[in-house]
């Protein structure tokens, strides 16, 4: 598949989990195609980074879930942001947030197809005031004779369709990563209705620990190899962050003029003309 042709398989008003975090290993290019869409009214499920902040800025975006919105060495998207403080409603967003682990565990519940999961983090905190439809529950066992604590019953966090990007993958649709990280995709594949997978390269087969084998095909309706289709966050160790394109888009974000401009060089074209100006820049 390419790009466009995920984004094709995409309807108004879905529920889309987006995985990477922050501004790393995020599926740039399937989002860059979502872009390129008349799509809108999407919910959108992440761990927040310029994912969440291309689609706000292209109109696409009726609710966030997710615990931050971060480009990691920029704290907050600017596009988010401009998002969040907007008074207009054309243009604000909803934003539900989760404390990380809590975040987690409905991802978990999804995947399980549980009504929740208890879990201790998001207890004693804020979450639960800005939260109210959340509910406790109380452990029903003893430990060391004590009552048991309470504990969050964090509800499912169900997709109607998520994206991944790897660093290889092979036409069957499994998924190596081979950074530092997993972070949360092999849960976004599995808590969804379908997933779709871009990969920096389709390899015959794979090299390195059978544990970096992250995604597998059960869960998966399409692989587009796209290279360096996690840019201009990292995909280690194929490639870095590039922080100084970052820094393009977050300045860009702030002038009208500017952005409109980064808008026709980089992102109203296709995947290969991006990739293209970005080798030039």
């Amino acid at each position: 598949m390419s790009p466009d042709e995920v984004a094709a398989r995409l309807t108004d008003g879905m529920t889309i989990g987006i995985g990477g975090w922050g501004s790393r290993r995020k599926p740039m290019a399937l989002v860059r195609a979502i872009c390129r869409t008349p799509l809108r009214d999407l919910t959108v499920v992440s761990c927040g980074g310029p994912d969440i902040g291309l689609l706000c800025a292209y109109g696409k975006v009726r609710r966030v879930v997710a615990p931050f919105v971060t480009l990691d060495s920029i704290p907050l998207d600017p596009w988010f942001r401009a998002a969040r403080q907007s008074g207009d409603g054309a243009t604000s967003i909803e934003f539900t947030e989760y404390d990380e682990g809590m975040f987690m565990f409905g991802l978990l519940a999804a995947a399980y197809r549980l009504p929740f999961l208890p879990t201790p983090a998001g207890t004693a905190t804020d979450i639960l005031r800005v939260n109210p439809g959340l509910r406790t529950i109380r452990s029903p066992y003893r430990t060391a004779g004590a009552e048991g604590g309470e504990f969050v019953a964090m509800p499912p966090l169900p997709l109607d369709a998520a994206l991944v990007h790897m660093n290889r993958a092979d036409v069957r649709g499994n998924g190596q990563y081979l950074g530092p990280d997993p972070y949360l995709d092999d849960l976004f594949a599995k808590a969804a209705d379908r997933c779709y997978m871009s990969c920096e390269r389709l390899v015959p087969s794979f090299d390195g620990p059978v544990q970096s084998l992250l995604v597998s095909r059960m869960f998966v309706n399409g692989v587009a190899e796209t290279p360096r289709g996690a840019h201009f966050t990292s995909c280690e160790p194929d490639y870095g962050r590039d922080e100084v394109f970052q820094r393009r888009y977050a300045a860009a974000a702030g002038d009208p003029a500017g952005w409109q401009r980064f808008r026709n060089r980089y992102l109203d074209a296709d995947e290969p003309t991006y990739q293209r100006e970005v080798k030039r820049t």
